[in-house]
């Protein structure tokens, strides 16, 4: 296969006009001539279209589907049968540039937010954030729940379960785009001319060069080691065992993007409207009268060296007609020659033995332009063609040279409606394209509609880019949390407390002991009598400041035992009480714990879970909470931060708290699974599996990919085997009797995530949770 050239197919260049603006053409196989004729035009897009992608044969559409995405910031989804779109995804806040599919439908999306979002069942199920500029480029791997993006930032970065994982640095400029080659590498090309093979694991194992600008698209074929891309510079290249084995040159500036046939053959698409195929196999090749007049069109194209790869022309250095009688080293090697005053271009072609002429070059050294350039009445140095809607009128930028770029630039796109965030990439587009002379023929009418016709891109920036000793108490006479159980809730049998442990029994006698689990699960271990100890040992040594009052010290105390049900004597907690525990939580951060204890055990009393939690106090708590929560926290801190989000889910008034601020809390909590802390661990557990039960039967699919995705990513770190049973119970319950929900557990990975547990004998739950998770997912 490697010793022969890939040629053109006949009849099956076609014109892709989009010329209503509102989406791509679907071409259908025409047996008769080899080629392709139009099935229908799609349309439910307000602007250009940006990109296309194919979602797999599902039962609900077992022909598959095509979602596009475009400038007006939406995801248009279709199936094959009519040319309206079946739904529309909103959620972007700017152009829509690059989408991928991944099993049970999940869509990954990029955007000139500077976002990516995983789709699923017409829901954006989460957002990723990081990238500081346009995500260009977005990729699924196979397996694992890995997603990939690519940036205008410089930098890929590695998603699971909606956190990045890992960022690879490398490129030198944008990112273009992904290519999946197996469940542990992938290839990316980019702005600076280079194509990078990647391991997951972060090492860039190799480095292709060949390309002589912006490279914007990438395929691979089956056999997953060759493969093509094409670019800037006018060419598709093909790569064979690591080396660039062909270059194939089009009658187009910009060769925007390709793809590989399950036959084989190579689809391309270029800024002139023209969707060419080009084979290896004999049988599809075009006949001679075709590929004359491709090689005829070919040869009449204008080559400005400032855009092209030719660098810059000396007339005088250059060798005459008689140079192409020496043949060429390289399949793809230019020669440039001179015919009286013109210079021209000529690539050799191993497959013919001959130069093959791919233009006449325009623009060296010794030529300027004048001042002779016309827009709406006047004469300016420069009128460059931004091409914004693909078929539509070009947007005109006139400049001279003694104008501010910057004042141009503004006015520029306060002209055409052009959102400012791209004011300092149209200045340095015109200082760039104003250092030299801008000669030939004007940008065809399919410019770039993301780069302009004179190679503007917006979005682009620059870069920017354990526990020894107690650490709860440092005497080790008081550890939060420890002592007897008196308040442990009552019932049925339960395998969080321990008390009453399931048997394998039982689990043979019923479906499903353990999820889903919607009442919550809470804190309620205490030793009074240390705690207050504790709490006046620390107020004996603390700054002057900080000291309580022996009246205060009294009035905490009193709370505490009314809360805990040890005095059947003591009345209510009073606002005074309330108000003194609040007080007393701002202490210094290395004193505060005890007081926190007491704010978690007294969080479940319904009359200090309404003043704590209500609509005007609560989101005070919360952010006092997560603030002690921080990940370079005290670990004391953050366990009683955690445990008293766990108890506020006792009342009705701290569940609607939790729930109104849940992206905030899970997000924050996420951060300390890496905490080495088995206690925070079995915390945090705890407050994923309480989110997990009110969202149960909830329709909030956001939510529930948050949850999932925490508990997720928590896996991956925790170690203790009772954190691990409440993690795989919330999961268990975020999923049970939600379709979707499912299938988005299945699309991030967790069924190979959790499978290691199934065979945990100690404690038993685990694993027999497990094995009822796995079989809910299968």
């Amino acid at each position: 296969m490697s010793q022969r050239s890939f040629q053109r197919v006949p009849q099956t260049s076609a014109s892709a006009h989009c010329q209503d603006l509102f989406a791509p053409y679907l071409i259908r196989k025409n047996s008769s001539d080899k080629g392709f004729t139009e099935m229908h035009s799609m349309s439910g897009h307000s602007n250009f279209v940006s990109c296309v992608c194919i979602i797999a044969p599902s039962e609900t559409y077992p022909r598959g589907l095509v979602a596009t995405g475009g400038n007006d910031n939406n995801i248009c989804v279709f199936s094959l049968d009519r040319p309206q779109p079946l739904f529309t995804l909103k959620g972007h806040k700017n152009t829509v540039c690059t989408l991928s599919s991944g099993k049970f439908g999940t869509l990954l999306s990029g955007s000139w937010d500077t976002t990516a979002k995983v789709w699923l069942n017409e829901k954006c199920m989460m957002t990723l954030q990081g990238h500081t500029a346009a995500v260009w480029a977005v990729a699924i791997l196979p397996e694992q729940g890995l997603m990939l993006s690519g940036s205008a930032d410089k930098t890929i970065k590695l998603w699971k379960a909606g956190r990045c994982e890992k960022t690879f640095t490398g490129h030198e400029d944008c990112v273009r785009d992904l290519a999946v080659i197996s469940n542990t590498e992938f290839f990316s090309c980019s702005n600076d001319t280079s194509i990078r093979r990647w391991l997951v694991t972060g090492e860039c194992v190799q480095v292709y060069y060949s390309h002589t600008n912006f490279i914007y698209s990438l395929a691979v074929f089956p056999n997953s080691q060759d493969f093509i891309s094409t670019g800037e510079d006018r060419s598709l290249r093909i790569w064979r065992q690591g080396e660039c084995s062909q270059t194939i040159r089009l009658p187009a500036q910009s060769v925007w993007c390709c793809c590989i046939l399950p036959n084989g053959d190579i689809v391309v698409g270029a800024s002139d409207g023209i969707i060419r195929v080009f084979t290896e196999a004999e049988d599809r090749m075009a006949s001679a009268e075709d590929l004359q007049a491709f090689e005829d069109e070919l040869s009449k194209a204008t080559i400005d060296p400032k855009t092209g790869d030719l660098g810059d022309i000396k007339l005088e250095d250059l060798p005459g007609r008689e140079h192409l009688n020496e043949p060429g080293n390289r399949d793809g090697q230019t020669r440039l020659i001179k015919d009286g005053q013109k210079v021209e271009a000529y690539q050799w072609s191993v497959s013919d033995g001959r130069w093959m002429k791919i233009g006449d070059v325009v623009g060296g050294s010794n030529q300027q332009t004048s001042k002779s350039v016309m827009y709406e009445g006047k004469e300016y140095d420069y009128v460059f063609s931004i091409d914004v809607n693909e078929g539509g009128p070009s947007m005109k930028l006139p400049y001279n040279v003694t104008d501010d770029p910057w004042l141009t630039a503004h006015n520029f796109l306060q002209k055409n409606d052009l959102s400012p965030m791209f004011l300092d990439q149209v200045a340095n587009f015109i200082i760039e394209n104003t250092k030299g002379h801008v000669v030939g023929p004007a940008q065809p009418a399919g410019g770039d509609p993301f780069t302009g016709g004179a190679r503007y891109i917006p979005g682009s920036s620059s870069d920017t880019a354990g526990f020894g000793a107690d650490p709860f108490t440092g005497t080790g006479r008081y550890i939060p949390g420890s002592g007897p159980n008196p308040g442990a809730p009552v019932g049925v049998a339960d395998p969080f407390t321990g008390g009453g442990a399931y048997s394998s029994a039982a689990l043979r006698q019923t479906t499903n002991i353990y999820f889903p689990k919607t009442d919550g699960v809470t804190f309620e271990q205490a030793n009074s009598s240390q705690i207050i100890a504790k709490l006046k040992e620390l107020n004996g040594g603390a700054p002057q400041e900080h000291k309580l009052s022996e009246e205060v010290l009294e009035s905490l105390e009193r709370l505490l035992l009314s809360v805990c049900g040890l005095n059947s004597s003591e009345p209510a907690p009073t606002i005074q009480q309330i108000n003194l525990l609040w007080k007393a939580s701002h202490w210094p951060e290395d004193i505060v714990f005890p007081v926190l204890d007491i704010m978690r055990l007294a969080v479940r009393h319904p009359q200090v879970n309404e003043s704590l939690c209500g609509e005007a106090e609560g989101v005070q708590l919360c952010n006092h909470l997560l603030n002690l929560m921080r990940p370079e926290g005290r670990p004391a801190n953050q366990m009683l931060a955690l445990r008293t989000l766990c108890n506020c889910f006792s009342g009705r008034h701290g569940r609607a708290l939790l729930m109104a601020q849940r992206e905030t809390v899970l997000s924050r909590a996420a951060d300390l699974a890496t905490v080495c802390n088995k206690n925070i661990h079995i915390a945090l557990a705890t407050l994923v599996l309480n989110y997990a039960g009110c969202l149960h039967l909830q329709p909030d699919l956001e939510a529930k990919a948050q949850c999932l995705s925490v508990a997720s990513r928590a896996l991956e770190t925790v170690q203790d085997k009772e954190a691990v049973f409440r993690l795989l119970v919330a999961l268990g319950t975020t999923v049970a009797s939600d379709q979707t929900a499912q299938d988005l557990a299945r699309s991030l990975g967790v069924s190979s995530q959790i499978s290691k547990y199934s065979s945990v004998s100690d404690p038993s739950k685990v694993g027999e949770c497990c094995q009822l998770l796995l079989k809910e997912l299968q």
